[in-house]
Protein backbone atom coordinates (compact mmCIF):
# COMPACT_ATOMS: atom_id res chain seq x y z
CA UNK A 1 0.00 0.00 0.00
CA UNK A 2 1.37 3.50 -1.04
CA UNK A 3 1.63 6.48 1.28
CA UNK A 4 -1.43 8.14 -0.62
CA UNK A 5 -3.04 5.00 0.07
CA UNK A 6 -2.25 4.49 3.70
CA UNK A 7 -2.38 7.97 4.74
CA UNK A 8 -3.07 11.03 2.80
CA UNK A 9 -5.93 9.78 1.28
CA UNK A 10 -7.87 9.65 4.57
CA UNK A 11 -6.77 13.04 4.67
CA UNK A 12 -8.28 14.58 1.37
CA UNK A 13 -11.50 12.40 1.76
CA UNK A 14 -12.39 14.35 4.65
CA UNK A 15 -13.10 17.41 2.52
CA UNK A 16 -15.24 18.09 0.44
CA UNK A 17 -14.03 16.67 -2.98
CA UNK A 18 -13.97 20.08 -4.96
CA UNK A 19 -12.02 21.92 -2.16
CA UNK A 20 -9.40 18.38 -2.36
CA UNK A 21 -9.28 18.64 -5.88
CA UNK A 22 -8.68 22.31 -6.44
CA UNK A 23 -5.70 22.06 -3.59
CA UNK A 24 -4.22 19.28 -5.64
CA UNK A 25 -3.94 21.82 -9.10
CA UNK A 26 -2.82 24.14 -6.56
CA UNK A 27 0.03 21.82 -5.08
CA UNK A 28 0.92 20.91 -8.74
CA UNK A 29 0.89 24.28 -9.66
CA UNK A 30 3.07 25.25 -7.15
CA UNK A 31 5.80 22.50 -7.95
CA UNK A 32 6.08 24.04 -11.03
CA UNK A 33 7.73 26.90 -9.91
CA UNK A 34 9.70 25.39 -7.00
CA UNK A 35 13.48 24.89 -7.25
CA UNK A 36 14.31 21.35 -7.66
CA UNK A 37 10.69 19.95 -7.47
CA UNK A 38 10.43 19.30 -11.33
CA UNK A 39 13.16 16.88 -11.67
CA UNK A 40 12.22 15.80 -8.14
CA UNK A 41 8.74 14.47 -9.04
CA UNK A 42 10.50 13.46 -12.93
CA UNK A 43 12.87 11.35 -10.93
CA UNK A 44 9.99 9.60 -8.53
CA UNK A 45 7.48 9.20 -10.93
CA UNK A 46 8.24 8.78 -14.76
CA UNK A 47 9.00 5.63 -16.49
CA UNK A 48 11.75 5.46 -19.33
CA UNK A 49 11.26 2.72 -21.42
CA UNK A 50 11.67 2.15 -25.49
CA UNK A 51 9.23 -0.58 -25.51
CA UNK A 52 6.50 1.61 -24.04
CA UNK A 53 6.82 4.35 -26.50
CA UNK A 54 3.75 4.07 -29.10
CA UNK A 55 2.63 5.94 -32.05
CA UNK A 56 -0.55 6.92 -32.52
CA UNK A 57 -2.55 9.26 -34.88
CA UNK A 58 0.83 10.50 -35.86
CA UNK A 59 1.95 11.31 -32.54
CA UNK A 60 4.39 9.78 -30.16
CA UNK A 61 3.51 9.00 -27.04
CA UNK A 62 6.43 7.72 -24.48
CA UNK A 63 4.14 5.64 -22.51
CA UNK A 64 0.44 4.52 -23.07
CA UNK A 65 -1.39 5.64 -19.94
CA UNK A 66 -2.57 9.53 -20.48
CA UNK A 67 -4.79 11.78 -17.82
CA UNK A 68 -8.42 11.93 -19.10
CA UNK A 69 -10.02 15.73 -18.93
CA UNK A 70 -11.86 16.83 -15.87
CA UNK A 71 -8.31 16.94 -13.64
CA UNK A 72 -7.08 20.21 -15.28
CA UNK A 73 -9.85 21.34 -16.95
CA UNK A 74 -8.38 25.24 -16.95
CA UNK A 75 -4.78 24.41 -18.38
CA UNK A 76 -3.38 25.56 -15.03
CA UNK A 77 -0.98 22.42 -15.07
CA UNK A 78 0.35 21.61 -18.48
CA UNK A 79 3.61 21.52 -17.23
CA UNK A 80 3.63 19.75 -13.96
CA UNK A 81 1.15 16.70 -15.31
CA UNK A 82 3.70 14.81 -17.04
CA UNK A 83 6.06 15.05 -14.36
CA UNK A 84 3.55 12.21 -12.63
CA UNK A 85 4.92 10.05 -15.50
CA UNK A 86 1.82 10.47 -17.71
CA UNK A 87 2.11 9.32 -21.52
CA UNK A 88 0.26 12.64 -22.37
CA UNK A 89 -2.38 14.50 -20.86
CA UNK A 90 -6.02 16.00 -22.11
CA UNK A 91 -6.88 19.16 -20.49
CA UNK A 92 -10.81 20.57 -20.35
CA UNK A 93 -13.72 20.65 -21.15
CA UNK A 94 -13.18 23.83 -22.37
CA UNK A 95 -16.59 25.70 -23.85
CA UNK A 96 -16.23 28.98 -26.40
CA UNK A 97 -17.73 31.29 -23.09
CA UNK A 98 -16.96 31.10 -19.42
CA UNK A 99 -19.33 28.82 -17.40
CA UNK A 100 -19.93 28.50 -13.69
CA UNK A 101 -20.98 24.76 -13.83
CA UNK A 102 -24.29 22.87 -12.15
CA UNK A 103 -25.30 24.32 -8.92
CA UNK A 104 -22.85 22.58 -6.28
CA UNK A 105 -22.74 19.93 -4.52
CA UNK A 106 -21.49 18.08 -7.98
CA UNK A 107 -19.13 15.87 -7.39
CA UNK A 108 -19.48 12.71 -4.86
CA UNK A 109 -17.22 9.73 -3.58
CA UNK A 110 -18.14 6.43 -3.30
CA UNK A 111 -15.18 4.72 -1.71
CA UNK A 112 -16.17 1.05 -0.92
CA UNK A 113 -16.85 0.86 -4.90
CA UNK A 114 -14.21 2.70 -6.14
CA UNK A 115 -16.43 5.09 -7.46
CA UNK A 116 -17.11 9.15 -8.35
CA UNK A 117 -20.96 10.27 -9.58
CA UNK A 118 -20.12 14.08 -10.83
CA UNK A 119 -22.78 16.57 -12.66
CA UNK A 120 -20.13 19.04 -13.22
CA UNK A 121 -21.56 20.64 -16.30
CA UNK A 122 -18.47 22.07 -17.85
CA UNK A 123 -17.44 24.81 -15.76
CA UNK A 124 -14.55 26.28 -16.74
CA UNK A 125 -13.05 30.20 -17.59
CA UNK A 126 -13.15 29.67 -21.30
CA UNK A 127 -11.21 29.49 -24.23
CA UNK A 128 -9.45 32.66 -24.60
CA UNK A 129 -8.06 32.05 -20.15
CA UNK A 130 -6.28 28.90 -21.15
CA UNK A 131 -4.71 29.75 -24.55
CA UNK A 132 -3.09 32.42 -23.15
CA UNK A 133 -2.08 29.69 -20.68
CA UNK A 134 -1.07 27.34 -22.93
CA UNK A 135 0.68 30.18 -24.74
CA UNK A 136 3.09 30.17 -21.99
CA UNK A 137 4.02 27.42 -21.79
CA UNK A 138 7.97 26.66 -22.06
CA UNK A 139 8.26 22.78 -22.74
CA UNK A 140 5.40 20.14 -23.87
CA UNK A 141 7.55 16.64 -23.19
CA UNK A 142 4.22 14.75 -23.72
CA UNK A 143 1.53 15.31 -25.94
CA UNK A 144 -1.54 17.59 -25.05
CA UNK A 145 -5.04 17.06 -26.02
CA UNK A 146 -8.04 19.82 -25.47
CA UNK A 147 -11.18 18.35 -25.16
CA UNK A 148 -13.75 20.81 -26.23
CA UNK A 149 -17.70 21.23 -25.82
CA UNK A 150 -20.35 23.60 -26.07
CA UNK A 151 -22.10 25.49 -23.25
CA UNK A 152 -25.13 24.89 -21.74
CA UNK A 153 -27.37 27.53 -23.49
CA UNK A 154 -26.22 26.69 -26.73
CA UNK A 155 -29.28 24.95 -29.28
CA UNK A 156 -28.32 22.05 -31.46
CA UNK A 157 -28.56 24.10 -34.27
CA UNK A 158 -26.06 26.21 -33.23
CA UNK A 159 -23.75 23.39 -31.87
CA UNK A 160 -21.38 22.96 -34.88
CA UNK A 161 -20.41 26.52 -34.62
CA UNK A 162 -19.83 26.60 -31.10
CA UNK A 163 -17.73 23.23 -31.14
CA UNK A 164 -15.92 25.16 -34.38
CA UNK A 165 -15.40 28.65 -32.34
CA UNK A 166 -13.62 26.74 -29.41
CA UNK A 167 -11.46 25.22 -31.82
CA UNK A 168 -10.34 28.07 -33.44
CA UNK A 169 -9.18 29.71 -30.34
CA UNK A 170 -6.74 26.72 -29.01
CA UNK A 171 -6.18 24.92 -32.44
CA UNK A 172 -2.00 25.93 -32.66
CA UNK A 173 -1.87 24.23 -28.87
CA UNK A 174 -3.44 21.55 -28.56
CA UNK A 175 -1.57 18.02 -30.32
CA UNK A 176 -4.73 16.59 -30.53
CA UNK A 177 -8.51 17.51 -29.72
CA UNK A 178 -11.37 15.96 -28.37
CA UNK A 179 -14.91 16.19 -29.35
CA UNK A 180 -17.14 15.94 -26.36
CA UNK A 181 -20.78 15.02 -27.46
CA UNK A 182 -20.88 12.47 -24.60
CA UNK A 183 -21.03 14.25 -21.60
CA UNK A 184 -24.64 13.26 -19.34
CA UNK A 185 -24.31 16.71 -17.56
CA UNK A 186 -25.35 19.23 -20.38
CA UNK A 187 -29.29 18.80 -21.23
CA UNK A 188 -29.01 17.64 -24.76
CA UNK A 189 -26.10 17.31 -25.54
CA UNK A 190 -25.72 13.48 -26.21
CA UNK A 191 -28.30 13.79 -28.76
CA UNK A 192 -25.59 15.18 -30.94
CA UNK A 193 -24.00 11.99 -31.09
CA UNK A 194 -26.53 11.04 -33.69
CA UNK A 195 -24.93 10.26 -36.91
CA UNK A 196 -26.02 13.32 -39.16
CA UNK A 197 -25.66 16.04 -36.30
CA UNK A 198 -22.08 14.58 -35.30
CA UNK A 199 -20.70 14.73 -38.92
CA UNK A 200 -21.67 18.21 -39.24
CA UNK A 201 -19.38 18.64 -36.34
CA UNK A 202 -16.46 17.33 -37.96
CA UNK A 203 -16.94 18.74 -41.09
CA UNK A 204 -16.84 22.15 -39.70
CA UNK A 205 -13.73 21.38 -37.81
CA UNK A 206 -12.09 19.51 -40.25
CA UNK A 207 -12.33 22.44 -42.41
CA UNK A 208 -10.64 24.69 -40.20
CA UNK A 209 -7.98 22.54 -39.51
CA UNK A 210 -5.55 23.33 -41.26
CA UNK A 211 -2.72 21.63 -39.02
CA UNK A 212 -4.44 18.68 -39.50
CA UNK A 213 -4.56 17.71 -35.73
CA UNK A 214 -6.25 14.51 -34.48
CA UNK A 215 -9.21 15.06 -33.77
CA UNK A 216 -11.20 12.28 -31.48
CA UNK A 217 -14.60 11.82 -30.31
CA UNK A 218 -15.52 10.70 -27.29
CA UNK A 219 -18.24 8.02 -26.83
CA UNK A 220 -21.05 7.35 -24.23
CA UNK A 221 -21.04 3.76 -22.86
CA UNK A 222 -24.49 3.80 -23.05
CA UNK A 223 -25.09 4.19 -26.94
CA UNK A 224 -26.88 0.37 -28.17
CA UNK A 225 -25.23 -1.58 -30.84
CA UNK A 226 -27.19 0.06 -33.74
CA UNK A 227 -26.36 3.41 -32.93
CA UNK A 228 -22.80 2.36 -32.70
CA UNK A 229 -23.24 0.75 -35.91
CA UNK A 230 -24.26 3.83 -37.25
CA UNK A 231 -21.75 6.09 -36.56
CA UNK A 232 -18.46 3.91 -37.08
CA UNK A 233 -18.26 4.31 -40.84
CA UNK A 234 -18.18 7.81 -40.77
CA UNK A 235 -16.07 8.22 -37.71
CA UNK A 236 -13.64 6.21 -39.97
CA UNK A 237 -14.01 8.65 -42.59
CA UNK A 238 -14.28 12.32 -40.72
CA UNK A 239 -12.22 11.54 -37.03
CA UNK A 240 -8.54 10.46 -36.21
CA UNK A 241 -10.01 8.18 -33.21
CA UNK A 242 -12.61 7.46 -30.38
CA UNK A 243 -12.45 7.76 -26.98
CA UNK A 244 -13.97 4.79 -25.31
CA UNK A 245 -15.87 6.35 -22.82
CA UNK A 246 -17.31 8.92 -21.35
CA UNK A 247 -19.05 8.19 -18.16
CA UNK A 248 -22.35 6.16 -17.54
CA UNK A 249 -26.14 6.66 -16.29
CA UNK A 250 -26.58 3.84 -16.02
CA UNK A 251 -29.32 3.10 -13.38
CA UNK A 252 -28.21 -0.70 -12.79
CA UNK A 253 -24.75 0.10 -12.26
CA UNK A 254 -25.49 3.24 -10.30
CA UNK A 255 -27.96 0.56 -8.38
CA UNK A 256 -25.06 -2.04 -8.09
CA UNK A 257 -22.53 1.04 -6.36
CA UNK A 258 -25.38 1.42 -3.49
CA UNK A 259 -28.78 3.39 -3.04
CA UNK A 260 -27.16 6.54 -2.42
CA UNK A 261 -25.38 6.28 -5.70
CA UNK A 262 -28.54 5.05 -7.67
CA UNK A 263 -30.44 8.55 -6.34
CA UNK A 264 -27.44 10.64 -7.36
CA UNK A 265 -27.91 12.41 -10.85
CA UNK A 266 -24.90 12.46 -12.83
CA UNK A 267 -22.54 10.41 -14.76
CA UNK A 268 -20.78 7.62 -12.48
CA UNK A 269 -16.63 6.87 -13.12
CA UNK A 270 -14.73 4.46 -11.67
CA UNK A 271 -14.15 0.89 -11.30
CA UNK A 272 -18.19 -0.06 -11.74
CA UNK A 273 -17.20 1.22 -15.54
CA UNK A 274 -14.77 -1.07 -16.46
CA UNK A 275 -16.59 -3.61 -17.90
CA UNK A 276 -19.01 -1.75 -20.01
CA UNK A 277 -15.77 0.49 -21.35
CA UNK A 278 -13.91 -2.29 -21.89
CA UNK A 279 -16.79 -3.96 -23.88
CA UNK A 280 -17.41 -0.65 -25.85
CA UNK A 281 -13.89 -0.89 -27.27
CA UNK A 282 -13.77 -4.41 -28.17
CA UNK A 283 -17.00 -3.74 -30.33
CA UNK A 284 -15.60 -1.05 -32.07
CA UNK A 285 -12.38 -2.56 -32.60
CA UNK A 286 -14.17 -5.27 -33.93
CA UNK A 287 -16.23 -4.12 -35.94
CA UNK A 288 -13.58 -1.18 -37.41
CA UNK A 289 -11.47 -4.19 -37.75
CA UNK A 290 -8.97 -2.12 -35.76
CA UNK A 291 -8.82 0.52 -38.76
CA UNK A 292 -9.98 3.36 -35.56
CA UNK A 293 -7.63 4.20 -33.00
CA UNK A 294 -9.05 4.22 -29.75
CA UNK A 295 -8.03 5.81 -26.27
CA UNK A 296 -9.29 3.60 -23.79
CA UNK A 297 -10.78 5.01 -20.66
CA UNK A 298 -13.23 3.87 -17.33
CA UNK A 299 -11.81 1.69 -14.58
CA UNK A 300 -8.96 1.70 -14.58
CA UNK A 301 -7.17 1.06 -10.91
CA UNK A 302 -3.92 -1.21 -11.96
CA UNK A 303 -1.77 -2.42 -14.75
CA UNK A 304 -3.91 -5.27 -15.60
CA UNK A 305 -6.75 -3.03 -16.12
CA UNK A 306 -4.85 -1.09 -18.62
CA UNK A 307 -3.59 -4.20 -20.28
CA UNK A 308 -6.86 -5.56 -20.60
CA UNK A 309 -8.04 -2.33 -22.36
CA UNK A 310 -5.12 -2.52 -24.85
CA UNK A 311 -6.20 -6.01 -25.87
CA UNK A 312 -9.67 -5.27 -26.04
CA UNK A 313 -8.06 -2.72 -28.91
CA UNK A 314 -7.40 0.71 -27.62
CA UNK A 315 -3.99 2.35 -28.56
CA UNK A 316 -3.80 4.39 -25.58
CA UNK A 317 -5.42 4.12 -21.79
CA UNK A 318 -6.38 7.23 -19.91
CA UNK A 319 -6.84 7.15 -15.42
CA UNK A 320 -8.89 9.78 -14.12
CA UNK A 321 -10.84 8.15 -11.06
CA UNK A 322 -8.11 6.00 -10.51
CA UNK A 323 -5.85 8.63 -9.59
CA UNK A 324 -8.17 10.06 -6.80
CA UNK A 325 -8.29 6.54 -5.36
CA UNK A 326 -4.74 5.21 -5.88
CA UNK A 327 -2.92 8.36 -5.70
CA UNK A 328 -0.11 10.22 -8.09
CA UNK A 329 1.95 7.10 -8.03
CA UNK A 330 -0.45 5.29 -10.56
CA UNK A 331 0.76 6.13 -13.63
CA UNK A 332 4.19 5.16 -12.97
CA UNK A 333 2.24 1.66 -11.15
CA UNK A 334 0.76 1.49 -14.39
CA UNK A 335 3.66 1.74 -16.78
CA UNK A 336 5.81 -0.71 -14.84
CA UNK A 337 3.65 -3.24 -14.54
CA UNK A 338 2.67 -3.46 -18.13
CA UNK A 339 6.52 -3.84 -18.40
CA UNK A 340 5.93 -7.12 -16.25
CA UNK A 341 3.19 -8.32 -18.40
CA UNK A 342 4.88 -7.62 -21.41
CA UNK A 343 8.09 -9.72 -20.34
CA UNK A 344 5.86 -12.42 -19.27
CA UNK A 345 3.90 -12.29 -22.28
CA UNK A 346 7.09 -12.06 -24.53
CA UNK A 347 6.21 -9.05 -26.00
CA UNK A 348 8.74 -6.78 -27.40
CA UNK A 349 6.46 -3.34 -27.28
CA UNK A 350 3.33 -1.94 -26.31
CA UNK A 351 2.16 -1.91 -29.98
CA UNK A 352 1.90 -5.83 -29.70
CA UNK A 353 -0.80 -6.13 -26.75
CA UNK A 354 -3.32 -4.09 -29.38
CA UNK A 355 -6.57 -6.24 -29.74
CA UNK A 356 -4.77 -9.56 -28.72
CA UNK A 357 -8.10 -10.61 -27.69
CA UNK A 358 -9.17 -10.33 -31.19
CA UNK A 359 -6.71 -12.81 -32.98
CA UNK A 360 -9.03 -13.45 -36.15
CA UNK A 361 -8.46 -9.91 -36.52
CA UNK A 362 -5.28 -8.77 -38.58
CA UNK A 363 -4.72 -5.47 -37.05
CA UNK A 364 -4.36 -2.19 -39.13
CA UNK A 365 -1.49 0.56 -38.07
CA UNK A 366 -3.17 3.33 -36.03
CA UNK A 367 -0.04 5.69 -36.34
CA UNK A 368 -2.55 7.52 -39.21
CA UNK A 369 -6.01 7.69 -40.34
CA UNK A 370 -7.88 9.12 -42.87
CA UNK A 371 -8.97 12.22 -41.30
CA UNK A 372 -5.55 13.30 -40.41
CA UNK A 373 -3.93 12.59 -44.12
Amino acid sequence: MSLYEGFLRDLLFRQDPETAHERALDALALAERLPGAPALLEALFCVRAPSLVTTVAGLRFPNPVGLGPGFDKDCRCATALPLLGFGFVELGTLTSRPQPGNPKPRLFRFPEARAIVNRMGFNNEGVEAAARRLSALSRRPVPIGINIGINKDVKPEDAAGEYCKAFAALRSHGDYFTVNVSSPNTQGLRMLQEKLKLERILTRLQELNERRAPIFVKLAPDLGDEELESLLPMLEADAAGVICTNTTISDSLKLEVGDEAAATRGGLSGAPLRELSTRMIREVYRRTEGRLPIIGVGGIMDARDAYQKLCAGASLVQVYTGLVYRGPGLPREINEGLLDIMKEQGLKNIQEAIGRSHPLIERQPSTMSRATK
